[in-house]
């Protein structure tokens, strides 16, 4: 498995080899050893969800409230989606940025991201399935969202595709009006996060 460090700090892109044969074929799309030695960590696993989209939905922006956040370890193994991270980190060097890769279940290129960076993805056509490791368990309470579709993120959405999005995720504030409300992760928090578990406490 070969590892990958994408723009932003603290996300990574995992290339991992495929085995076709006469029968299909078979890969490791997650593999404990590169992910430590690349992350500096292991990733918990707390819960795994995989959902199933029609070509067009959209699902995110969602970040969750750091510490403990939600780390993403996120694959595809059907259908094809872009994968979009973004930086809501207060006081990052790459804060308001983002990043994108293609996920498909040809490649299997998997992504991590780090507890407080933002997710989204769009499916770019119909039983794209996406599943992602999570390192905490879902928590209602701690999890929040930004519009997708918000002007001032000019998050990289295909044109050609007319987006399909929930209800929640319409109503989501923008990446301003989420400032202002002071719901953003702080990027010294998050940090001192990481170290905390890179030493294993």
């Amino acid at each position: 498995m070969q590892a990958r460090r994408l723009s932003i700090p603290d996300t990574f892109e995992f290339t991992s080899r495929v085995f076709p044969d006469h029968r299909g074929l078979f890969v490791a799309p997650f593999q404990a050893e590169s992910f430590t030695e690349a992350v500096g960590h292991p990733l918990r696993l707390a819960q795994i969800n995989t959902s199933v989209s029609r070509r067009g939905t959209i699902r995110g922006l969602h970040f969750a409230d750091t510490p403990p956040g939600q780390a993403k370890y996120v694959y595809c193994p059907n259908g094809s989606l872009l994968d979009v991270i973004v930086d809501l980190r207060v006081g990052s060097p790459t804060f308001g940025e983002w990043t994108s890769v293609l996920l498909d279940g040809a490649e299997y290129k998997s992504v991590y991201l780090a507890e407080g960076l933002g997710h989204a993805f769009v499916a770019l056509e119909d039983n794209t399935v996406m599943t992602y490791i999570c390192s905490e368990p879902y928590n209602p309470t701690g999890e929040h969202g930004i519009n997708p579709l918000d002007a001032d993120l000019a998050l990289p959405w295909p044109r050609d595709i007319e987006p399909v999005l929930s209800e929640k995720d319409t109503d989501a504030p923008g990446f301003k009006e989420a400032l202002d409300q002071g719901i953003l992760p702080r990027y010294d928090e998050c940090v001192a996060y990481y170290e905390k578990l890179r030493a294993g406490s």
